[in-house]
């Protein structure tokens, strides 16, 4: 194994893996630390992780972990996976994660970049943007777990780290990688070890991650990732992608824009039904009762308990915010398990928590990547009768639920002839 990825969530190591898979590298995505060894073809390891918003001792000791997994694989460079709008609050688990991983690896010249422009992500000046508004104006200041209220990820990252916090501005970064590599090494003698650097356009990931060819520890989002194949003499690859029949059942827990959003356009078309956090919590609702409906439904059905910021406010204020997120969290895992159970042979989640614990509740090892349906979100194969798709928040477009379920689908069911020849990657057991 060359590169070796820890993931903080699964929607954002699936993404990552996406990406790694279509630049060449014979990618394993794997839910949690390894108990064996790997495969000796494996070039990329991304170990998934659900450690975004758990305690920041367990998160680093989890990462750890994994590091160490890693480095037994022969892992000769390592990549630290966040989401692309910096999924934190100013005492969260990345700068933690960043400082221990960095010690781990004597690591110096840390590139911190959550940019992602092919979803909207960009960083200029420090700042993150989401499109054209900043990220503390996008409605992620409203996320009920991890509110961003700056968009200076300098800032923002500053409470989190024992080391100073440096930058790289668009201009070195457009002047491409070797002025980059120069001001990386002006920012290390300046103190800092955690570096922002700018990104706007794929060109500019692919540039820092040619500058990054010889750094131990890179931290970012998907995006950054762009480069990393080539370093390893990887090339654009295309592998076979055999979707799967059967019945396909949607669930959302992330209460985002977009996949409030996408939950509206999805229900005027296909049947939705909505989860009240409160019969949840107090026991009104069961887990199989929803999977029954599920499975009952026409079309792609949709369970969600994605809510406006005032409504999840309410819910945090009667029941407490932990507290609701880890009963819908059960509650959704559940669902799953009786929806396969009961033959479900597609599963599409959005939301990262959600994801997380819909992969943790089916006890999903290994995944087999497969064609993007929107940017950053792949076709999963967890099983020979199962496929998932697994979105982050802010991720899709506004009809991703049936555009997942057609990417998911037999291709009898879609209408088409069978197809082999889609961009994806492989991700072996």
């Amino acid at each position: 194994m060359l590169l070796g990825c820890i993931g903080d969530d699964f929607t954002g190591s699936s993404d990552l893996a996406n990406t790694l898979a279509k630049g060449g590298m014979r990618t394993v995505q794997y839910t949690g630390v390894p108990t064996r060894d790997a495969a000796a073809d494996v070039q990329a390891g991304v170990v998934a992780l659900k450690s975004r918003s758990i305690d920041v001792r367990e998160a680093v000791a989890q990462s750890l972990a994994a590091l160490e997994w890693l480095r037994a694989q022969g892992c000769t460079q390592f990549f630290f996976k966040y989401c692309s709008t910096f999924d934190s609050t100013p005492l969260g688990n990345i700068g933690p994660v960043a400082d221990a991983l960095a010690d781990a690896l004597d690591a110096h010249r840390v590139i911190v970049c959550p940019a992602f422009p092919g979803t909207g992500r960009s960083i200029y000046q420090g700042h993150l943007f989401v499109n054209d508004t900043l990220l503390s104006e996008s409605g992620m200041q409203n996320h009920p777990v991890t509110p961003m209220t700056d968009a200076d990820i300098r800032r923002w990252l500053a409470p989190q780290t024992r080391f100073s916090v440096g930058h790289v501005g668009a201009g070195d970064v457009f002047a491409g990688a070797a002025q980059i590599g120069t001001a990386l090494e002006a920012q290390h003698e300046a103190g800092h070890r955690l570096i922002v650097v700018d990104a706007i356009r794929d060109a500019d990931l692919l540039e820092i991650g040619k500058a990054a060819r010889d750094l131990p520890l890179i931290t970012g989002g998907s995006g950054v990732a762009l480069g990393l194949p080539a370093n390893f003499g990887c090339t654009a690859a295309q592998v076979p992608w055999t979707g799967q029949g059967g019945k396909a059942v949607a669930l959302s827990g992330s209460c985002s824009n977009a996949t409030r959003a996408q939950v509206a356009h999805h229900a005027r078309t296909h049947p939705a039904r909505e989860i009240i956090a409160a019969d949840v919590i107090e026991g009104r609702l069961s887990a199989e009762e929803i999977a029954d409906w599920l499975i009952a439904a026409e079309g792609v059905p949709l369970a969600y308990s994605s809510a406006d910021p005032q409504a999840v406010a309410q819910v945090q204020e009667t029941f407490g915010g932990a507290r609701a997120s880890e009963a819908l969290e059960a509650f959704f895992a559940d669902v799953a398990r009786h929806a396969v159970a009961k033959g479900a042979t597609r599963i599409i989640t959005a939301g990262g928590e959600t994801s997380g614990a819909v992969v943790e509740g089916l006890a999903l090892e290994t995944l087999e990547i497969g064609p993007e349906i929107d940017p950053g979100v792949p076709a999963l194969r967890a099983r020979p009768d199962l496929v998932v798709a697994l979105k982050s928040g802010n991720f899709g477009a506004e009809d991703f639920f049936a555009k997942a379920d057609r990417v998911l689908g037999a291709p009898h069911e879609r209408g088409e002839a069978a197809r082999t020849d889609l961009p994806a990657g492989q991700i072996a057991v």
